[in-house]
């Protein structure tokens, strides 16, 4: 039953990585935990099959042609390292705090992005005057997906559609391509510390990974304010059902 729990697991957490734009590991932390994985296992290990899950997802996304490749050359480029650093520094952080601080992260960005009134589709800015808030954005996601263990796309869309104003479709996309890639460095880290049970991630990835491409589909086929308030909507009711059970 305890295999069978974290299969279903993963394909709930593919298709809302899909859906959201996002790997899913930070949705995936709180359900293992509360399903008896240890806190620390349940923080890393749902990591490396987040990879081919965002890279199956946003191949939905690129063949739309809803993309914008420099946000996703900026924020790999400076998220790299920060997630490296992050990640290290969950040596001296125990497991039990990071699920928590998951859970509220995941419930502020959720209201956040509830009560934002504009809906930016359609919109076109130029890149090239936001260099330093992109920076910034991949240094602070880079950070917090290291020390969570998770690729940052709960962290990347809201700061996506707050900070650089992208619609919410090219923010979902440019995420799930920058997810793919932030996962790496943490893996590899949190694999040298010890904290990845790798059965648990082959469970996980062999149910989520189709669904990711689903979610994706029915993402597309959204309108992009209904989809930005079901985006909102559903991190919200995680993160506060998640805080609360635990």
């Amino acid at each position: 039953m305890h295999w069978i729990a974290i299969a279903l697991i993963g394909a709930g957490v593919g298709y809302l990585g899909g859906l959201f734009g996002k790997g899913g590991s930070a949705i995936a932390t709180p359900m293992l935990a509360a399903i008896g994985v240890p806190a620390i296992v349940a923080v890393a290990s749902p990591l490396p099959a987040t990879v081919p899950g965002t890279l199956v997802a946003y191949r939905r996304y690129h063949d739309s042609g809803i993309t914008n490749p420099r946000v996703v050359r900026w924020s790999i480029a400076f998220g790299i390292p920060a997630t490296a650093l992050g990640a290290l520094a969950t040596r001296w952080i125990g497991g039990g705090f990071l699920v928590k601080l998951t859970d509220i992260i995941i419930a502020i960005i959720g209201l956040r992005v509830v009560l934002r009134p504009e809906d930016h589709e359609g919109a076109h800015h130029d890149m090239s005057q936001h260099t330093g808030r992109l920076v910034s954005i991949a240094v602070v996601v880079g950070l917090l997906s290291g020390l969570l263990a998770n690729a940052g796309g709960f962290l990347l869309v809201p700061l996506y559609l707050e900070a650089l104003r992208l619609p919410i479709k090219t923010a979902l996309a440019c995420s799930l391509a920058v997810a793919s890639v932030l996962a790496l460095p943490g893996t590899v880290v949190h694999a040298a510390l010890g904290h990845i049970d790798w059965a648990v991630t082959a469970v996980f990835a062999a149910a989520s990974i189709p669904l990711s491409s689903l979610g994706a589909k029915t993402a597309l086929r959204m309108q992009s304010a209904h989809l930005e308030r079901v985006y909102g909507a559903g991190l919200l009711v995680l993160g506060v059902t998640f805080f609360f059970l635990r």
